[in-house]
């Protein structure tokens, strides 16, 4: 499991250092990937097999949505190897979706971690921020 949000910096060659509590899980090999909302999801080699098993076992799997989605969400995904210091080359062409440039914020989502450009994620929480607060809780289990 992925949490917590770590505020850290892109080098001058687009390489970023894990947090520590992420290497581990990632030792074995992962993927960077486009995601949703102009960010980067960092996932680790056995999800990336579960979600290739959940999308084959999705009905219909030849539609124009489910090729969509397996173009944009696989055809996206980088190989990367932490080196021996825990840290990823981002490629140029996600760190330009992503608005990447030296401040970033990594965020861990459960199964997967978040790349996001610093300033962008502060306007994401900003914006999101009322409507979290005020969510039901409702089919969720409470935390309290």
């Amino acid at each position: 499991m992925f949490v917590g949000s770590y505020p850290l910096r892109l080098d001058e060659k687009g390489r970023l250092a894990l947090p520590v509590r992420f290497r581990e899980q990632v030792a074995e090999g992962m993927v960077i990937k486009k995601g949703q909302e102009r960010c980067i999801y960092g996932l680790t080699m056995g999800r990336v097999a579960e979600q290739s098993a959940a999308i084959a076992a999705m009905a219909p799997a030849d539609t124009a949505a489910a090729r969509m989605r397996a173009r944009l969400g696989f055809g996206s995904m980088v190989e990367v190897e932490p080196d021996k210091t825990g840290r990823i080359t981002i490629p140029a062409g996600l760190r330009e979706y992503a608005g990447l440039d030296r401040d970033v914020v990594v965020v861990g989502v459960d199964t997967r971690f978040e790349i996001w450009d610093s300033a962008t994620w502060d306007a994401y929480v900003a914006e999101q921020e009322a409507a979290f607060a005020d969510m039901e809780s409702e089919g969720m289990p409470t935390l309290s």
